[in-house]
């Protein structure tokens, strides 16, 4: 649910936990980068540094300028001047991310994992059997069929957890256990209800099932795309996954490593609440369903 009123949590004397509801959903992660914005546009005095959440905003600031109860009382203003949710609109960038479903790199992280660690199903069989689809292909099908909300950055420099916005394609996976100790740079990967991007070889314990030659993180600036950030992604960013074939993929992996690759994206648009919604009521109605 989302909260009424939004809750708080003292992290040390610099950071308060801003806690706006306690559910998985799209309008909760909506509302939480709406505020976020409308916190930075306001620059309370005070305020150092904001990092968004699935459902709260870490909110970090300077004790000597702003106390705890006067920083609470301003967020509280911040979140009642927002009003109606359906009312709302962000920008929001999307971007075309180039993938080559059941890679040879996944499937040897995985084979290698099974070897060394556990002994599993194959992730994209997991898949297919948890969610009830037909096969492999019908999985890429429904992977790629929707586009996917930047729910949240984290847990490495620009890792991404992404939201399908198109209920009909939401699929669903247990985690890891015990988890990899490596995943390739640029692996695709899903857990729970989220899919994420591998930015750079790391550990990891989502399902891995495909990879992107394209960057989405470049501590050395290279790319034009990381110019102005060493992360491709903002919150609020759309994902739009383009399945690509062996061929395909290499030609971008060349571009990537002589620099003249360029990443495909379109930053004009605004992303409405009241029209998302629109067109999920549409989609479920029953002259839809009847339709098809």
């Amino acid at each position: 649910m989302i909260y009424d009123r939004p809750r708080f949590a003292p992290g040390g004397d610099r950071i308060i936990e801003f806690e706006l509801g306690d559910e998985m959903s799209f309008e909760l992660n909506f509302l939480v980068h709406t505020l976020a914005r409308r916190i930075r546009e306001s620059r309370v005095k005070g305020v150092i540094e904001l990092i968004p959440e699935m459902a709260s905003i870490q909110v970090s600031y300077d004790p000597d300028l702003i106390s705890y109860r006067d920083l609470t009382e301003e967020l509280l203003t911040l979140r009642a001047s927002i009003g109606d949710l359906s009312s709302l609109e962000l920008a929001s960038r999307i971007y075309y991310v180039p993938i080559l479903y059941f890679d040879p790199w996944t499937r040897e992280c995985t084979e290698d994992y099974r070897a060394k660690l556990a002994e599993k199903e194959p992730d994209p069989d997991l898949l297919v059997r948890m969610n009830g689809l037909k096969d492999r292909a019908h999985l890429k099908q429904v992977h790629s069929g929707t586009e996917y909300w930047v729910a949240a950055l984290g847990f490495w420099p620009g890792l991404c957890s992404l939201m399908p916005l198109d209920p009909r394609c939401r699929l669903t996976a247990p985690k890891y256990n015990p988890p990899r100790t490596w995943t390739p740079k640029g692996t695709i990967g899903l857990g729970g209800a989220l899919t994420c991007i591998y930015p750079d070889q790391t550990p990891g314990g989502y399902q891995i099932f495909a990879r992107t030659p394209m960057p989405i993180w470049d501590r050395l600036q290279r790319l034009k795309a990381f110019k102005s950030s060493l992360a491709l992604f903002k919150a609020g960013d759309r994902v739009r996954f383009v399945p690509v074939d062996r061929a395909e993929y290499d030609e971008i992996a060349a571009r990537v490593d002589d620099g003249s690759y360029e990443h495909q994206f379109a930053d004009y648009q605004k992303f409405s609440i009241r029209g998302y919604q629109s067109w999920l009521a549409e989609i479920a109605s029953p002259q839809r369903e009847a339709a098809q």
